[in-house]
C-alpha cells in the first residue's frame, strides 16, 4: 500500500498477481511518477504462520477458529502506535483516526490476494487543513492491481487539476474521470476487473465525499440522546431506479441469475428493494452474451461493462460539519453486506478509540460473513473521530479556498438522475441466510469471473429443481470420490447431470 502526497502516509500492502499486459505498450509515461512510500510488509515467519492458520481454517470450515485466527492475524493490519490524531488549523479542531484491511478468507483460493486498498493523507498537498480518506474495492481477476492503481492516481490527478483550490466538486469529478481513462490504457486488463472508490475529503469544516460503486461512507449525527446514521452515500446498484433505467437506456440487460436460467420470467421485474434482497440481485449483462453480471452500476475499470452503463462518473455529497457530528466512517460492502449503516454506527459510539471500533467491526464482519457464508469478502473501513469542533459559524460566511459556508445537511451536489441519500434503517436481508439461492451457482459464477471466463448458464434440459440439487449435493459430499470437489467442480456435475427413467433390470452403468 503507498501513498503519496502526505506528511502522513498510512497503508497495507498488497501482493497481487502480476497484471496480464493488454498489448505492447510504444508510448513512453508522459509524466514521471511521483514517489510513493510503503511501510515495511511483514516477515517471512509471520507470513508462513498467518498461512498457516488460514490453510487449517479452510480444513475446520469453523466459524469460531475464523474469528481466532482474525484476533491473532488483524493486529498486523492495524496501526502499531494505535489511533493517529491529525489538526485542522483553520477551524480549531482535530481528526483521531484509524483503518483495519482484513484480507477475506476463500476456501477454494486461500492465497487470493486482498483486492481492497486504502489511502489516508493528511495535509494532502502542501494544505494542513486538507485531509483525504479513500477506501477501493477491487474486483474481479485483476481487482488487486486495479485498486492499487486507483489509489494511487485518483489522489494525483486530484491535485493536479487547477480547480482543486477553489472548486474541490469539479476537480474530484474530473478525477474520477480522469483516472477511469488511465485505468483503460494501462498494461492492467481491465477489461473485466475494476474497483469501487468511496473518497472523502475533508477541507476546514466541509467533507467533500465521492462515490462510484457500492461502498459506503456513514456519519453519526447526535439527535437528542441518540446518534443517527446518515448515509453519505448511497449504493449504486440496479436496485436504485434511477441507476436501472439508466443502465438500460445504455443497452444493458438487467436480470437475476434465476431469469437468465430460466427459473424466472426474464421479463418480469422479479426483485424488489436492497433492504429485501434474497441473495438473488439484479445484475448487468450485455444484450447478447452472459458477461459482465455486474451487481452494481458504476467503478472505475470494468472496460466491458462500461460499454452498458457501468460508468465511473462520481455522486458527490457537500455535508458541512458541526459539534453534533462526532465521527464518519468510510468502508467496502465486506463490512456493510451483513451490518446497517446504523449498527455500524451504534458500533463505533462505542468505543472512545477509533482503532478498537476498527476491530470490532471487522471481527463482527467477519463472523457474520462465515455464519451465513463459506467465504469471507475482503473487509476495509476507516473511523474518523471529529474533536474540538465548536459551534457552525454565522451563516453566510466564507470559509477557506473560496467555499461558502454550507447547511448541515448533506447536498448532493454531483449527481446524474440520482436522489438524495438518506438514512437506510436496519436491512431484513441482513440477518438471513440465503436459501432460496443455490450457493454454489453464485460461487460458480464469482468464480468465473475472477478468472476472466464467461459463465454460462446450465441448457435447458438440465435444469433441475431446488430439492434435486440439493439431494445431489449431499450425495456429492458424503462420497468420498466427489469430497475435495471445489464448489466450481460441483456445479459443473450439477449441471452435467440428467434424470433418467428407468425400469428393474435395466442398465444404469456399464463398465466397457
Amino acid at each position: 500500500m503507498g501513498c503519496v502526497y502526505s506528511r502522513a502516509c498510512v497503508g497495507e500492502i498488497c501482493a497481487p498477481r502480476e497484471a496480464r499486459i493488454k498489448g505492447p505498450k510504444n508510448n513512453a509515461r508522459a509524466q514521471q511518477e511521483f514517489p510513493v512510500f510503503s511501510p515495511a510488509s511483514s516477515s517471512d515467519v509471520q507470513e508462513s504462520e498467518a498461512r498457516d492458520q488460514l490453510n487449517q481454517l479452510s480444513l475446520t470450515q469453523d466459524p469460531d477458529a475464523g474469528i481466532t485466527r482474525l484476533s491473532r492475524v488483524s493486529s498486523q493490519f492495524l496501526p502499531p502506535d494505535g489511533s493517529r490524531t491529525v489538526k485542522v488549523p483553520s477551524k480549531s479542531y482535530e481528526l483521531r483516526y484509524s483503518f483495519l484491511s482484513q484480507r477475506g478468507y476463500y476456501p477454494d483460493a486461500l492465497d487470493k490476494a486482498n483486492q481492497d486498498s486504502f489511502c489516508i493523507h493528511t495535509s494532502f498537498g502542501a494544505d494542513p487543513n486538507d485531509h483525504f480518506f479513500g477506501v477501493f474495492d477491487g474486483h474481479g481477476e485483476y481487482g488487486a492491481q486495479c485498486s492499487q492503481f486507483v489509489k494511487r492516481k485518483l489522489c494525483e490527478n486530484l491535485l493536479r487539476n487547477p480547480k482543486y483550490p477553489v472548486d474541490p466538486v469539479e476537480a474530484c469529478h474530473v478525477a474520477y474521470l480522469t483516472t477511469n481513462s488511465q485505468l483503460h490504457a494501462d498494461v492492467i486488463d481491465d477489461s473485466m476487473s475494476g474497483t469501487t472508490a468511496i473518497t472523502v475529503l475533508v477541507r476546514g469544516r466541509t467533507i467533500y465525499v465521492a462515490n462510484s460503486g457500492d461502498s459506503r461512507a456513514v456519519i453519526g449525527e447526535r439527535r437528542g440522546e441518540e446518534i443517527v446514521a446518515v448515509d453519505l452515500s448511497v449504493d449504486q446498484t440496479p436496485f436504485r431506479e434511477d441507476e436501472l433505467e439508466r443502465a438500460k437506456l445504455c443497452g444493458a440487460r438487467v436480470l437475476t441469475l434465476d431469469q437468465i436460467e430460466g427459473l424466472k420470467n426474464p421479463n418480469v421485474q422479479c426483485w424488489g428493494t436492497e433492504e429485501g434482497d434474497d441473495g438473488d440481485p439484479p445484475r448487468l449483462w450485455v444484450p447478447d452474451g452472459m458477461y459482465p453480471g455486474t451487481a452494481f452500476t458504476r467503478s472505475i475499470g470494468d472496460s466491458i461493462a462500461e460499454t452498458i452503463g457501468v460508468v465511473a462518473n462520481p455522486e458527490i455529497v457537500v455535508l458541512e460539519l458541526t459539534k453534533n457530528h462526532p465521527f464518519f466512517v468510510l468502508a467496502s460492502d465486506g463490512v456493510f453486506e451483513f451490518l446497517s449503516s446504523q449498527t455500524v454506527i451504534d458500533m463505533v459510539a462505542k468505543f472512545k478509540d477509533p482503532r478498537d471500533a476498527c476491530a470490532a467491526i471487522v471481527a463482527e464482519s467477519y463472523r457474520l460473513w462465515l455464519q451465513y457464508e463459506t467465504r469471507t469478502d475482503d473487509i476495509t473501513i476507516i473511523v474518523v473521530h471529529v474533536n474540538g469542533l465548536k459551534e457552525t459559524a454565522i451563516g453566510g460566511q466564507s470559509v477557506g479556498h473560496g467555499v461558502a459556508m454550507r447547511p448541515p445537511v448533506p447536498q448532493v451536489v454531483e449527481v446524474t438522475g440520482a436522489e438524495s441519500p438518506s438514512t437506510f434503517g436496519g436491512s431484513a436481508r441482513n440477518l438471513r441466510a440465503r436459501h432460496d439461492l443455490s450457493k454454489a451457482r453464485i460461487r460458480a459464477l464469482e468464480n468465473s469471473l475472477e478468472m476472466g471466463q464467461l459463465w454460462v448458464p446450465p441448457p435447458s434440459s438440465h435444469r433441475k429443481t431446488w430439492e434435486e440439487e440439493a439431494h445431489i449435493e449431499r450425495a456429492l459430499h458424503d462420497h468420498f470420490l466427489f469430497r475435495r470437489l471445489t464448489d466450481s467442480q460441483c456445479h459443473v456435475l450439477l449441471d452435467c447431470m440428467q434424470r433418467v427413467e428407468v425400469q428393474p433390470g435395466d442398465v444404469v452403468v456399464e463398465q466397457v
